[in-house]
């Protein structure tokens, strides 16, 4: 399994409705998510807006986002969470925005 971090940055006017929508992931796009190799994922988000995500993964957040492209549930979940990140004018999915953190230290 390999660990992954990545930032994205909420629109700050938009992080309590960010949350809101956290609150109540849609089932089917948890499923997506699972079968799609997406484990122990959790966000964090700082007042500011700016978002760390943490997920482990088979192989990679690239392959791990090929297969969630797949899901049909991915392709609406991301239109509805497009309008929510800072810096989206054109509405790029948040899955494509995704900054991958280099991992420089794990402690077992």
């Amino acid at each position: 399994m390999r660990r992954v971090g990545f930032q994205l940055r909420v629109a700050p006017d938009q992080i309590e409705e960010y949350k809101r929508r956290h609150a109540a992931v849609w089932p089917d796009m948890r499923e997506a998510l699972s079968r799609s190799g997406w484990h122990n994922y959790s966000i964090f988000l700082r007042p500011d807006g700016l978002l760390f995500g943490y997920v482990e993964v088979p192989q990679s957040l690239s392959a791990a986002q090929a297969a969630m492209a797949t899901e049909e549930v991915n392709a609406r979940w991301q239109t509805w969470m497009a309008d929510l990140f800072a810096d989206n004018a054109d509405g790029t999915p948040a899955d494509q925005m995704m900054l991958e953190l280099e991992e420089i230290f794990h402690l077992d």
